[in-house]
């Protein structure tokens, strides 16, 4: 792990068998997200194709971490499960059901179950809202808790989160960054969500602070087998709290394994590169693998491996067939051509 990066615990043991999980709480096949642009000079309509053909499963009780650069399509993602930005393509089934056919009163129902985490706090928490306020905004919103009792279920929420009960009068901008990232998790509780999609939810935060924040992160997993997506651009961070790490590049899946192999064992030239660049992690960091340039625009239709033009291990398959996401041990998938 990278010197500095926060240490709040020692990790879990981690295995491939999912039977140490729960059942399928998540599915998502084909999925693709996609923003229109205007017409280029050559009249074609062009659209940004920020998740681009994406699989996964998570179980009940199971941390997936997202991984990649800025702009691979990780926050996309996060929130295409989540709806706040619509699919262009694809399913995500939800405890079994069909969540991109619901709307209105049904989708504000499953939306309980189902909670994001922003990565700015202070922008997701009402200015002219005091802390006790926004934290009881989704008891009365959802009818959780008679009117009686929703100080005290406040109090509660916040006490999970380390926060003093006299700071329920205080407003979002008397608060600190870390204060306030407690918040946002004390509100996201309120509803038990058997989901949370935490989006680069320490990126903004000290180092101290987010030894924290990930500690509350782990108590959630490990007492209330609440499943995440945990979505972040620091692959230390993500190796102290997944079970599974999957590491996207232009919109896809290069690579997705149990926490531990990918650390130590990792087999995509891209994913190499990432842990190449963070001091001590696993024995990625001897393998001296170094990208180059800058990756395609998200405009650009995919021919080939979207890694291959950056990659200093391309051959000439890479440049023609995009290679499809396949297991190569158990629990192990890859998408590169040369891999055995």
């Amino acid at each position: 792990m990278q010197p500095g990066s926060p240490d709040p615990s020692p990790p879990e043991p981690r295995a491939a068998d999912p039977s140490r999980y729960g059942d399928v709480l998540l599915s998502v096949r084909g999925l693709k997200t996609y923003f229109p642009l205007g017409q280029g000079w050559t009249g074609k309509r062009d659209f940004v194709r920020a998740v681009d053909g994406v699989d996964f499963d998570l179980r009940r009780g199971e941390v997936l971490g997202l991984v990649g650069e800025s702009g691979s399509g990780k926050t996309t993602l996060g929130r295409s499960v989540a709806r706040l930005v619509e699919p262009t393509a694809g399913s995500i089934r939800f405890d079994g059901g069909d969540f991109r056919r619901l709307a209105g009163k049904e989708l504000r129902r499953a939306r309980r179950r189902l909670q994001i985490v922003f990565q700015d706090p202070y922008a997701s928490l009402s200015p002219r809202m005091q802390i006790g306020q926004i934290v009881a905004e989704p008891l009365k919103l959802h009818r959780l808790v008679p009117p009686s009792q929703t100080k005290e279920k406040v109090l509660e929420l916040l006490d999970r989160v380390g926060i003093e009960p006299y700071f329920i009068y205080r407003y979002p901008h008397e608060m600190s960054g870390g204060q306030r990232q407690r918040i946002a998790i004390a509100r996201a509780l309120a509803l038990q969500p058997e989901l949370i999609v935490a989006d680069e939810p320490v990126s903004a935060l000290d180092v101290s602070v987010q030894a924290q924040i990930l500690k509350i992160f782990l108590g959630l997993k490990r007492t209330d087998g609440i499943a995440m997506l945990f979505v972040s651009h620091d692959i230390g961070v993500v190796e102290r709290i997944a079970d599974r790490i999957a590491v996207m590049y232009r919109g896809l899946f290069m690579e997705e394994a149990p926490t531990d192999r990918l650390i130590q064992s990792p087999l995509h030239p891209y994913t190499r590169a990432l842990l190449a660049a963070v001091p001590g992690a696993g024995s990625a960091g001897k393998q001296h693998v170094r990208v180059r340039g800058e990756p395609p625009r998200a405009t650009e239709e995919l021919r080939g491996c979207p890694f291959a033009s950056r990659c200093p291990l391309v051959e000439q398959v890479c440049r023609e067939l995009t290679p499809p996401l396949e297991p190569k041990a158990s629990g192990h998938h890859v998408a590169c051509h040369l891999v055995d």
